[in-house]
């Protein structure tokens, strides 16, 4: 059965076939860079990272794209107020991106490429648009005719005639139409600006993408992907852009991600309740934060919240747990158990339903469900007087499988035993020296380990949860 995903273009679940066999070209809109990101843009980051692994999971060779957005009106306002230049300001938040998401398990894309390198392209882009009439100079700004395009609205299922009612000129603009947007911006005075045949200027936020798009995966690719926010106007009007220069589809399939809640409420900066990625990881596992994310079907709202990742991270250390009970059972057993395929074809089976929950649209959430399944039958067969290498190693390997495209390591940082009895000697000596600070720090770090420690007038003896 074919991967079946639901395609924004034509609001339906499609099978999913890739231009050229065993190869996706991928696009995903990445981030403004004045600011840490928040919460809202990790899912993006996180659920595109999880699509990219269950393709290459699936055999598939992913060439994957996600761009930094490095001049911007944000990025020049951020820069006024600290004092510093455009640049300074897009490296900091550029390497903080690739800290919080790396935090967050998510791959570097095999490109990330940024604006201010693709400037000869973006130009050469309005050019072309420019010699179509699709695009018209004012006063040092360019524009494109939104209404030239056929297509328009396509995406967002709008037609013109409804997106005229809502559009008005604003004062300074020099458009034709209500409805054209802005390629290119004349500069303003001290601002960051490149020289064009319009003057000295920078590209609009749409074109942006377009020329990105265009040079390092070509004029058509399998999918673009990003937030809800951006379907309309941002991948609107990059389709305009893009369709009307290459006269081709600019992308087969368009994937976006549902909204993140915070306590109930729409997360956003007039509400002054977005929260920052490089704040939540100080208080909880990053690994917990991506399982929050990744617990949930990518379309669906989700809503954030403290309690929110105190049951997520109760719901992974459950799955881990089981996997360092086989992992340690595996270390000491031999094949002594009753050779028998009872418990491989229900591996087997549920690697199965596994692929089925992530082939419906990566459901994810139906895919975590496995797991625990899987987990309840580990359990059970760990029960057993005597247990097989073999069969032991066969749950670690699917739970290390599913794992993988989840981009959630269930045996990741466990401890073996010379670890835990040095991390249980420096605890005894700090109570000795009456730092229980640290004494209990140190049990709270094995209890995350499940390690329990128990206090005994013997000394200290420890076990697995």
């Amino acid at each position: 059965m074919a991967i079946q995903l639901y395609n924004t273009l034509t609001r339906q679940k499609e099978p999913f076939r890739s231009m050229e066999e065993g190869k996706i070209k991928m696009y995903v809109c990445g981030p403004t860079v004045y600011n840490y990101i928040h919460i809202g843009n990790a899912r993006p980051a996180v659920v595109f990272d999880m699509v990219r692994r269950y393709f290459e999971y699936r055999g598939y060779q992913v060439q994957y794209v996600s761009n930094f957005t490095d001049v911007d009106d944000k990025i020049i306002k951020a820069a006024e107020e600290m004092g510093e230049d455009v640049q300074t300001i897009a490296e900091r938040f550029i390497q903080a991106y690739y800290d919080d998401t790396g935090a967050l398990g998510v791959k570097k894309a095999d490109e990330h490429p940024r604006v201010t390198n693709t400037m000869p392209e973006i130009i050469e882009f309005i050019e072309r648009l420019v010699d179509k009439g699709y695009a018209y100079a004012s006063e040092g700004d360019v524009y494109f005719r939104t209404r030239k395009f056929d297509g328009y609205g396509k995406l967002s299922h709008q037609s013109v005639d409804d997106l005229q009612s809502g559009s008005r000129i604003q004062v300074g603009e020099k458009k034709e139409d209500p409805l054209d947007f802005v390629l290119w911006k004349a500069a303003k005075p001290g601002e960051i600006s490149w020289k064009s045949k319009w003057g000295q200027g920078r590209p609009g936020w749409h074109i942006e993408c377009s020329a990105m798009v265009k040079k390092y995966l070509g004029d058509t690719i399998d999918i673009h992907a990003g937030g809800q926010d951006l379907s309309f106007p941002h991948h609107e009007n990059e389709i305009a852009q893009s369709e009307a220069l290459n006269e081709k589809q600019m992308a087969n399939y368009w994937i976006h991600n549902g909204y993140i809640n915070i306590d109930n409420e729409k997360m956003s900066k007039s509400l002054g309740n977005f929260i920052l990625v490089h704040d939540i990881i100080k208080q909880f596992d990053p690994e917990v934060v991506r399982f929050f994310i990744v617990n949930a079907h990518y379309r669906s709202p989700i809503n954030f919240s403290d309690d929110q990742l105190s049951s997520a991270e109760n719901s992974l250390d459950r799955i881990k747990t089981t996997y360092l009970n086989l992992s340690h059972r595996l270390s000491e057993t031999a094949n002594l158990g009753e050779e028998t395929d009872k418990w491989k074809k229900e591996i087997a089976s549920h690697r199965q339903l596994f692929i089925e929950a992530m082939d419906d649209d990566f459901n994810s959430a139906n895919a975590v469900a496995v797991i625990f399944d899987l987990v309840k039958i580990a359990n059970i067969y760990l029960k057993e007087k005597q247990t097989r290498q073999d069969v032991l190693q066969a749950f670690l390997d699917q739970l290390d499988d599913m794992g993988y495209v989840l981009g959630v390591h269930f045996g990741q940082d466990t401890l073996v035993d010379d670890e835990v009895d040095k991390l249980i000697e420096e605890r005894i000596q700090a109570r000795k020296n009456r730092d229980f600070a640290r004494a209990d720090e140190i049990r709270e770090q094995l209890k995350e380990q499940n390690i329990i420690l128990e206090d005994t007038p013997q000394g200290t003896r420890w076990k697995r949860g």
